[in-house]
């Protein structure tokens, strides 16, 4: 009975750690597009300096 709940656990374990990493890849291409298109539409009134404001 033992072995079998720890491949449950461990099952139970991966499977919420492959759905997490999933949803940080899509989180990680969402930020992916915004960086690029604040790079490339960045303000006409700025010829120099950085397209982002800190």
């Amino acid at each position: 009975m033992g072995p079998l709940l720890l491949v449950l656990l461990l099952a139970l374990i991966l499977g919420g750690v492959g759905f997490a990493v999933h949803i940080l890849w899509w989180v990680a291409l969402v930020v992916l597009v915004l960086w690029v298109a604040g790079f490339f539409f960045r303000g006409a009134g700025e010829s120099r300096g950085r397209w982002y404001r800190w």
